[in-house]
This record gives structure tokens, C-alpha cells and sequence, in this order.
């Protein structure tokens, strides 16, 4: 298993689908460089992370325990222990939902700006929460947005 060193190089997109599910393999990834002290500003069981968790059903402490696990031994614990069991077809769907949402509230939406404003002010393609994160992840380590 990889552990990732989020002090050098961003988690995965969250774009990146695992079994279907978006958000999950970038929620491993900061959840493993939690455990590892190596996390950087990145946080686990973040807002986003919450939206995989809430959908699954699955507690974030219970989890983190399991991180120790292979990409694939960590899908067969979702799987067992989820309390939403969800069809490939709920999950398709709601990671095609995530992959558009946008802020969608006062806060987020000035949270978003700010972010927007500080990662990649010229860009106007950024309108979802994922656009905004890739950018913000390609800023952090170096690139020009």
C-alpha cells in the first residue's frame, strides 16, 4: 500500500473514481497521510469527504482505523460494513452529481471565491467544486494555473 506524502505531491482528483465512487481514493489518500503525520494543510473527513461518508453511511474514526488496507481490501470493508448499501447505479449517479456540484449556499459560495481568487484568478472554467480543487492542488505544488 502506498502511503502519500501530501507535503510534496497533491492526493488524487477528485475526479478519480474507485468502484465508482468519486471522492473516495482522494479521501484515502489524505486520510492514510493522516495517519501518517504526513497530511500537509490537506484535512481528512473534510465537507467533501462527509458528502462520500454521509452516502455510504460509514463512520470517519471507524474508517480511519481500516486505512492500513489496500485500495481494494478497503472496498471489500465498504462493501461489508457500509450502512447504505448503494447499486452500482446509485453510484453512478451520485458521483455524476458530485462531479457538477457548486457551492450552493452564502458561505461556500464566498469560501469558493476566496479560493478561486488565490489559485487561479484568470480562470474562468472553474465553476465546480472539483474544477476547484484540481486547481487549487496544481497551484499549491508549483504549476500555473
Amino acid at each position: 500500500m502506498h502511503t502519500p506524502d501530501l507535503t510534496k505531491q497533491p492526493p488524487r482528483s477528485p475526479r478519480v473514481r474507485l468502484d465508482g465512487y468519486v471522492i473516495l481514493p482522494r479521501m484515502l489518500d489524505k486520510g492514510r497521510a493522516t495517519v501518517a503525520g504526513k497530511a500537509g494543510e490537506y484535512h481528512y473527513a473534510c465537507p467533501m469527504d462527509q458528502q462520500f461518508l454521509e452516502f455510504t453511511g460509514i463512520n470517519p474514526e471507524v474508517f480511519k482505523k481500516e486505512l492500513d488496507k489496500s485500495d481494494t481490501e478497503i472496498l471489500e470493508w465498504i462493501r461489508k460494513n457500509a450502512a447504505h448499501k448503494r447499486s452500482p447505479t446509485e453510484i453512478a449517479a451520485w458521483s455524476a452529481w458530485q462531479e457538477q456540484r457548486t457551492p450552493s449556499d452564502l458561505e461556500s459560495r464566498e469560501f469558493f471565491n476566496e479560493l478561486h481568487k488565490s489559485s487561479a484568478p484568470n480562470r474562468e472554467d472553474i465553476v465546480t467544486w472539483f474544477d476547484l480543487l484540481d486547481v487549487d492542488d496544481y497551484a499549491t505544488f508549483g504549476g500555473k494555473p
